[in-house]
């Protein structure tokens, strides 16, 4: 006669090898999202630091998209949720906030970091861990070559720096004399600059100084003075906007009385409070217009305007459009593969090869990806500074 406590012993432990084999199966297919209905996407941007302003601006963008994109169904019916890590000003706190991101908070891809000198640290970390990373304030030279993870949507400043030049020779063309000055302690203004002064040779120009400072000077008295004793008829400057602000400030109460280009770090409307009214005239190139045409443009201003009644920035109008990007490939992916069976090592990497097949109508314009990453856009623009007679408010004037 067999021993019945040999049968119910064997049957428990089958029964809980298959229970340990469906729960693990379980969790391996759900672990992006576990039960939840909504789809994670992590966002690390400045929320502190002297980088918050333009960190504040990318916020701004990607929760406007969020909102934008819920109402309309999000992904195939499941809502996007944004987490937010703040990044800081430096490469530490962005590391740290990449980190937590992919590890503890299980994104199935991110948006960030607010700048190029954060990227270059904390894309690696996501190409190790197989992470989509899309760049929407990163125009440094370099950044999607990072790997096969990295994409951006910002421009890089090699394309775009060189308008701005054109147009300040343009409104003068007696231009014959360029100062250039540059935030040395910051990777994307180190790159923005090189194109700058070769734009300047490559025009016939003459270089007649080169100044340096740091992202964390608030006196360019030397500087400034520098220029001015060089008889410079153009001054570029490479910064973020509160030194690159200050500078344009101590530059006119100085005297400086030539024309003033501002690089891709001025493309915010936090700008306006750091010069104003000595901000006026300044030129600077850019990516996006709020006057772009098409419909979901159209959309995202309104939506901009009725929430922060002003027009929209750059790098807002970058955000949003880094998200549409997550949220369309995956409803893409969506139909071809429901994301709810992958594993999130699977989606990550699924959608990774998504995003960058397709074309997007964004609020920048039609936008794609090279093989490597880095967007194609179409439309560019240079605006002016425009301040009111109050001297505290201003806007870009698009020519």
């Amino acid at each position: 006669m067999k021993n019945p406590i040999t049968h119910q012993t064997a049957l428990l432990f089958t029964c809980s090898l298959l229970f340990i084999a469906c729960s693990t199966s379980t969790n391996s297919r759900t672990e992006f999202a576990g039960a939840s209905d909504a789809i994670p996407i992590g966002i690390a941007f400045a929320q502190t630091s002297n980088v918050a302003l333009l960190g504040q601006e990318g916020t701004d963008g990607v929760k406007i998209a969020q909102k934008y994109f819920n109402d309309k169904g999000g992904i195939n019916g499941k809502p996007i949720k944004l987490i937010f890590q703040d990044t800081g000003g430096d490469e530490v706190g962005a590391i740290n906030a990449f980190q937590t991101l992919i590890n503890q908070s299980k994104v199935v891809g991110i948006i960030g970091p607010t700048l190029s000198q954060q990227a270059f640290s904390t894309d690696p970390i996501a190409e190790r861990h197989q992470v989509p990373v899309i760049g929407a304030s990163n125009t440094a030279k370099g950044i999607p070559e990072i790997g096969d993870y990295v994409a951006r949507v910002s421009s890089s400043v090699t394309v775009v720096a060189p308008y701005a030049v054109k147009a300040a020779l343009k409104q003068n063309p007696q231009i014959k004399k360029v100062a250039v000055f540059y935030a040395q302690n910051d990777a994307f203004n180190k790159s923005e600059t090189e194109i700058f002064q070769k734009t300047v040779k490559d025009l016939n120009l003459n270089l007649v100084t080169v100044q340096k400072f740091q992202t964390t000077d608030t006196d360019f008295q030397t500087q400034a003075s520098n220029a001015i004793n060089s008889k410079a008829d153009l001054a570029i400057i490479s910064g973020l906007a509160v030194d690159g602000g200050n500078l344009v400030k101590q530059l006119r109460e100085l005297g400086y009385k030539g024309i003033i280009i501002g690089g891709n770090g001025f493309n915010t409307s936090h700008i306006f409070s750091v010069c104003r009214a000595l901000c006026d005239g300044v030129i600077i190139a850019q990516a996006y217009s709020p006057e772009y045409p098409n419909a979901i443009n159209k959309a995202f201003r309104q939506a901009y305007m009725a929430q922060y009644h002003r027009e929209p920035p750059q790098v807002s109008a970058q955000a949003f459009a880094a998200l549409q990007v997550y949220v369309e490939a995956l409803q893409s992916l969506d139909k071809k593969s429901k994301i709810n069976k992958l594993t999130l090592p699977q989606l990550r990497t699924e959608l990774n090869q998504e995003l960058l097949k397709g074309k997007y109508q964004t609020p920048l314009g039609e936008i794609a990806f090279t093989p490597v990453g880095d967007v194609i856009q179409k439309e560019f623009y240079v605006a002016r500074l425009k301040m009111a007679a109050d001297g505290i408010n201003g806007k870009f004037s698009y020519q």
